[in-house]
Protein backbone atom coordinates (compact mmCIF):
# COMPACT_ATOMS: atom_id res chain seq x y z
CA UNK A 1 0.00 0.00 0.00
CA UNK A 2 2.96 2.32 0.91
CA UNK A 3 4.84 1.69 -2.42
CA UNK A 4 1.71 2.13 -4.12
CA UNK A 5 1.56 5.71 -2.53
CA UNK A 6 4.99 6.81 -3.27
CA UNK A 7 4.36 5.75 -7.15
CA UNK A 8 1.40 7.43 -7.25
CA UNK A 9 3.44 10.64 -5.91
CA UNK A 10 6.43 9.95 -7.95
CA UNK A 11 4.34 9.70 -11.11
CA UNK A 12 2.19 13.01 -10.06
CA UNK A 13 5.16 14.97 -9.64
CA UNK A 14 7.37 13.62 -12.51
CA UNK A 15 4.37 15.22 -14.49
CA UNK A 16 5.27 18.43 -13.36
CA UNK A 17 8.58 18.05 -15.54
CA UNK A 18 6.54 16.52 -18.35
CA UNK A 19 4.18 19.46 -18.33
CA UNK A 20 6.89 22.03 -18.01
CA UNK A 21 9.04 19.88 -21.14
CA UNK A 22 5.86 19.05 -23.45
CA UNK A 23 4.79 22.91 -22.76
CA UNK A 24 8.22 24.38 -24.01
CA UNK A 25 9.28 22.24 -26.61
CA UNK A 26 5.91 20.70 -27.48
CA UNK A 27 3.62 23.04 -27.51
CA UNK A 28 5.40 26.60 -27.77
CA UNK A 29 7.60 24.39 -30.82
CA UNK A 30 5.84 22.28 -33.46
CA UNK A 31 2.59 21.90 -31.89
CA UNK A 32 2.46 25.92 -31.73
CA UNK A 33 -0.66 26.35 -34.08
CA UNK A 34 -3.25 24.06 -31.26
CA UNK A 35 -1.38 26.16 -28.71
CA UNK A 36 -1.56 29.94 -30.24
CA UNK A 37 -5.29 30.57 -29.51
CA UNK A 38 -4.88 29.67 -25.82
CA UNK A 39 -2.27 32.86 -26.29
CA UNK A 40 -4.08 35.10 -28.95
CA UNK A 41 -7.57 36.14 -27.39
CA UNK A 42 -8.88 37.79 -30.50
CA UNK A 43 -12.08 34.91 -31.03
CA UNK A 44 -14.55 34.57 -28.33
CA UNK A 45 -15.19 31.29 -28.23
CA UNK A 46 -14.74 29.06 -24.88
CA UNK A 47 -13.12 26.20 -26.19
CA UNK A 48 -9.73 26.77 -27.91
CA UNK A 49 -7.68 24.24 -30.15
CA UNK A 50 -5.22 24.40 -27.03
CA UNK A 51 -7.93 22.12 -25.46
CA UNK A 52 -7.23 19.40 -28.02
CA UNK A 53 -4.16 18.64 -25.28
CA UNK A 54 -6.71 17.56 -22.85
CA UNK A 55 -6.63 14.44 -24.79
CA UNK A 56 -3.40 13.95 -25.97
CA UNK A 57 -2.45 13.72 -22.25
CA UNK A 58 -5.37 12.21 -21.02
CA UNK A 59 -4.82 9.08 -23.24
CA UNK A 60 -1.30 7.59 -21.76
CA UNK A 61 -3.16 7.57 -17.93
CA UNK A 62 -6.40 6.23 -18.68
CA UNK A 63 -4.35 3.58 -20.67
CA UNK A 64 -2.27 3.19 -18.02
CA UNK A 65 -5.05 2.77 -15.57
CA UNK A 66 -7.13 0.42 -17.44
CA UNK A 67 -4.02 -1.85 -18.61
CA UNK A 68 -3.21 -1.67 -15.00
CA UNK A 69 -6.73 -3.06 -13.81
CA UNK A 70 -6.78 -6.13 -16.52
CA UNK A 71 -5.54 -8.75 -14.45
CA UNK A 72 -4.92 -7.56 -10.86
CA UNK A 73 -4.41 -4.01 -10.49
CA UNK A 74 -0.22 -3.50 -10.65
CA UNK A 75 2.40 -0.29 -10.98
CA UNK A 76 0.43 0.63 -14.58
CA UNK A 77 -2.41 1.47 -12.70
CA UNK A 78 -0.70 3.93 -10.19
CA UNK A 79 1.15 5.56 -12.63
CA UNK A 80 -1.62 6.00 -14.30
CA UNK A 81 -3.33 7.43 -11.26
CA UNK A 82 -0.54 9.66 -10.72
CA UNK A 83 -0.81 11.66 -13.95
CA UNK A 84 -4.65 11.02 -14.12
CA UNK A 85 -4.79 13.36 -10.85
CA UNK A 86 -2.05 16.06 -12.46
CA UNK A 87 -4.08 16.50 -14.88
CA UNK A 88 -7.38 16.70 -12.89
CA UNK A 89 -4.99 19.30 -11.13
CA UNK A 90 -4.05 20.86 -13.83
CA UNK A 91 -7.78 21.48 -14.98
CA UNK A 92 -8.42 22.81 -11.51
CA UNK A 93 -5.49 25.48 -11.04
CA UNK A 94 -4.91 26.32 -14.77
CA UNK A 95 -8.45 26.58 -16.12
CA UNK A 96 -10.41 27.30 -13.14
CA UNK A 97 -8.60 29.05 -11.06
CA UNK A 98 -5.65 31.05 -13.38
CA UNK A 99 -8.01 31.55 -16.81
CA UNK A 100 -11.22 31.22 -15.02
CA UNK A 101 -13.14 29.48 -17.55
CA UNK A 102 -15.61 28.53 -14.59
CA UNK A 103 -16.65 31.66 -12.64
CA UNK A 104 -14.85 30.44 -9.44
CA UNK A 105 -11.88 30.77 -7.36
CA UNK A 106 -11.92 33.83 -8.25
CA UNK A 107 -10.29 35.60 -5.57
CA UNK A 108 -7.60 34.59 -3.40
CA UNK A 109 -4.87 36.25 -1.00
CA UNK A 110 -3.11 33.23 -0.40
CA UNK A 111 1.00 33.51 -1.13
CA UNK A 112 1.63 30.81 -3.49
CA UNK A 113 -1.33 30.77 -5.06
CA UNK A 114 -0.79 35.10 -5.73
CA UNK A 115 2.63 33.64 -6.97
CA UNK A 116 1.19 31.36 -9.36
CA UNK A 117 -1.08 33.46 -11.03
CA UNK A 118 1.66 36.14 -11.29
CA UNK A 119 3.91 33.85 -12.97
CA UNK A 120 1.09 32.31 -15.58
CA UNK A 121 0.26 36.12 -16.30
CA UNK A 122 4.25 36.34 -17.26
CA UNK A 123 3.99 33.49 -19.22
CA UNK A 124 1.45 35.13 -21.35
CA UNK A 125 2.87 38.31 -21.50
CA UNK A 126 4.65 36.54 -25.02
CA UNK A 127 2.33 35.46 -27.39
CA UNK A 128 4.57 34.40 -29.84
CA UNK A 129 5.89 30.81 -29.71
CA UNK A 130 9.27 32.03 -29.02
CA UNK A 131 10.79 33.75 -25.86
CA UNK A 132 8.30 32.58 -23.27
CA UNK A 133 8.91 31.70 -19.40
CA UNK A 134 7.22 29.99 -16.98
CA UNK A 135 6.52 27.08 -18.86
CA UNK A 136 5.53 24.80 -15.58
CA UNK A 137 2.69 24.46 -13.34
CA UNK A 138 3.18 24.04 -9.56
CA UNK A 139 6.73 24.87 -9.44
CA UNK A 140 6.83 28.87 -9.24
CA UNK A 141 10.12 30.81 -10.03
CA UNK A 142 11.22 32.71 -6.59
CA UNK A 143 10.76 36.31 -7.77
CA UNK A 144 6.86 35.65 -7.89
CA UNK A 145 7.22 34.97 -4.51
CA UNK A 146 9.31 38.18 -4.10
CA UNK A 147 6.10 40.08 -6.21
CA UNK A 148 3.14 37.88 -4.07
CA UNK A 149 4.77 39.39 -1.04
CA UNK A 150 4.46 42.97 -2.82
CA UNK A 151 1.01 42.81 -3.42
CA UNK A 152 0.04 40.83 -0.35
CA UNK A 153 1.16 43.36 2.34
CA UNK A 154 0.27 46.48 0.42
Amino acid sequence: MFLNIIITLLAFFGMEFMAWFTHKFVMHGFMWFWHSDHHDKSTNSWFERNDVFFIIYAIPGASLMIFGLLNEIDVRFFIGLGITLYGFTYFIVHDIFIHQRFKILRNSNHFYLVALRKAHKAHHKVITKNDGTCFGMLLVPYKYFDEAKKILLK
